[in-house]
C-alpha cells in the first residue's frame, strides 16, 4: 500500500495516539488511527499512545487527601450546567483497569498529567502520600505492560489555594511554587520518565481563562468576556499570566538541567494549541493576518524560549500592556526548551481587521488584528487532512526554529 494511502487511513480511525520520537532532535506526530495500518510501517522511534489529563479522568476529587483545584471550583460554579468531574471515568480507582485496556490495544505509551492539588494539596509543603502512591502505582503498572509514561505537570488546573492565596498565575510568587512542585515530580518519578511537558495548551489557557473567561479561573472584562465574570481585565490580565508561565517553565527546566538532567536524561517542553491558518483572500492584507495569527498563538510563547523576547508585531500592536523581559529573565528563558508540543485540530480561515487597532479599549483578540472565521472549507476536528499536519510541521519549526511534537486529536472525549 502506497504510504499516502496509509497515512490517509489513519485518519478514518477513532483512537487518538501519539507518537514520539526517542531523540529530542526528532520531529514528532500526533496521529490518529489503526486501519488498515501495521506498526511495521512505522521507523522503531515512533511511539504510540494516548493521552488524558487529571481533572478529565482521575475523578476522586475529594478522596485521600486532595484539595479542590480551580477546575473543580470553575465546575462547580454552574458555569456549565452543574457538569463537573468530581467522579468523571473514576481512573483514580480503575487506573489498573485502564492500563490493561492500552496494552490490549497494543498502545505503547501513555501521556497523563499531574493533578497538582492531589500531589501537593496546598500548592507547596508537605507531599500527599496518597497521592504520591497512586501516581508511582501508575507509572510503575504502565511499565509493567511496557507503556511508556510522559506527563504534563500542570494541565490548567493549580491548586484553588494558590488562586486564592495571591491571584494563581497572576503573580510572580507562583514561579517559586510551581518550580518546587517541578522539583517534586522530578525527583519522585524522573527515575521512570522520561518525557516531560510542563504546562498544556498554555495559550489556550490563557486566552480562555484571562480574556473571555470561558475556562478557570474565569476572568475577563466587559465587553470581551464570553461567560460571565465577577472579576478580571480582559486587556491586560492574559499578557501578565502568559508572563508569568514563560518565567515558571523556563524555571522548571533550568532546575532540571541543573539538578536531574545528568542521571535521569530526560526531555522537558512546553505544549501550545496551533490552527493552520488560511487566508480568506489572497490580498496582501489577509495573507499578513496569517502571519499574525502564527506571532500571536505560537510566537507569543516560542519567540522568548527560541530567541528571547516576544514577536515584534506583538511589541508593536499590544504596546506598554505587554510585559518587558528582563535581562535576567530573557537569557532564563531564552533556550529553555527541549521541544515544543503543538495540538492542532483543524484549519481556520484569517481575515485581516487592522483597523480594529483604532479601538480605544483592546484585549488579545483586537491587538492580534485579525478575525478568525470557519467556512466549510475548513477541516472539522475530526477531518485532519495530511496536508494540514504537512502544512504545520514544514511552517512552525521554520518560523520559529524549534524542535516539533504534534498532536493530532482525531476523537478526544
Amino acid at each position: 500500500m502506497p504510504p499516502a494511502k496509509q497515512l490517509r487511513d489513519l485518519f478514518t480511525t477513532i483512537l487518538l495516539v501519539f507518537i514520539i520520537a526517542a531523540a529530542a532532535n526528532l520531529p514528532v506526530i500526533v496521529l490518529s488511527g489503526a486501519g488498515d495500518v501495521r506498526r511495521s510501517d512505522f521507523p522503531d522511534t515512533f511511539v504510540f499512545g494516548a493521552g488524558s489529563s487529571a481533572y478529565q479522568v482521575e475523578g476522586a476529587a475529594f478522596e485521600d487527601g486532595r484539595m479542590p483545584s480551580i477546575w473543580d471550583t470553575f465546575a462547580h460554579a454552574g458555569i456549565y450546567g452543574g457538569a463537573n468531574a468530581d467522579v468523571s471515568c473514576d481512573a483514580y480507582h480503575k487506573y489498573k483497569e485502564d492500563v490493561k485496556l492500552m496494552a490490549d490495544m497494543g498502545l505503547e505509551g501513555y501521556r497523563f498529567s499531574i493533578s497538582w492539588s492531589r500531589l501537593i494539596p496546598n500548592g507547596r509543603g508537605s507531599i500527599n502520600p496518597k497521592g504520591l502512591q497512586y501516581y508511582n502505582n501508575l507509572i510503575n503498572e504502565l511499565l509493567r505492560h511496557g507503556i511508556q509514561p510522559h506527563i504534563t505537570l500542570c494541565h490548567s488546573d493549580i491548586p484553588q489555594t494558590l488562586q486564592d492565596e495571591y491571584g494563581g498565575w497572576m503573580s510572580r510568587k507562583i514561579i517559586d511554587d510551581f518550580t518546587a512542585y517541578a522539583d517534586v515530580c522530578f525527583k519522585e518519578f524522573g527515575d521512570r520518565v522520561s518525557y516531560w511537558t510542563t504546562l498544556n495548551e498554555v495559550n489556550v489557557f490563557t486566552i480562555g481563562g484571562y480574556d473571555n473567561g470561558v475556562t478557570p479561573p474565569n476572568h475577563c472584562s466587559p465587553p470581551f468576556g464570553v461567560k460571565s465574570c465577577s472579576i478580571g481585565n480582559s486587556s491586560t490580565e492574559p499578557y501578565i499570566v502568559a508572563h508569568n508561565i514563560l518565567l515558571a517553565h523556563s524555571a522548571a527546566v533550568r532546575l532540571y538541567r541543573r539538578k536531574y538532567k545528568s542521571t535521569q536524561h530526560g526531555f522537558v517542553g512546553l505544549n501550545l494549541f496551533a490552527y493552520r491558518p488560511i487566508p480568506c483572500t489572497n490580498e496582501t492584507a489577509d495573507i499578513n493576518a496569517v502571519q499574525r495569527v502564527y506571532d500571536f498563538y505560537v510566537g507569543w510563547f516560542a519567540n522568548p524560549l527560541i530567541f528571547g523576547d516576544y514577536p515584534d508585531v506583538m511589541k508593536r500592536n499590544v504596546g506598554s500592556r505587554l510585559p518587558e523581559f528582563t535581562r535576567e529573565e530573557s537569557m532564563q528563558v531564552k533556550g529553555a526548551i527541549d521541544f515544543i508540543a503543538l495540538n492542532h485540530y483543524q484549519t481556520i480561515h484569517v481575515k485581516d481587521s487592522s483597523s480594529s487597532l483604532e479601538s480605544k479599549i483592546r484585549d488579545y483578540t483586537i491587538d492580534g488584528a485579525f478575525e478568525l472565521i470557519y467556512t466549510e472549507e475548513d477541516s472539522p476536528p475530526d477531518q485532519v487532512s495530511l496536508a494540514n499536519i504537512h502544512e504545520s510541521m514544514m511552517t512552525l519549526p521554520c518560523l520559529y526554529n524549534f524542535y516539533l511534537i504534534f498532536h493530532l486529536t482525531i476523537c478526544s472525549v
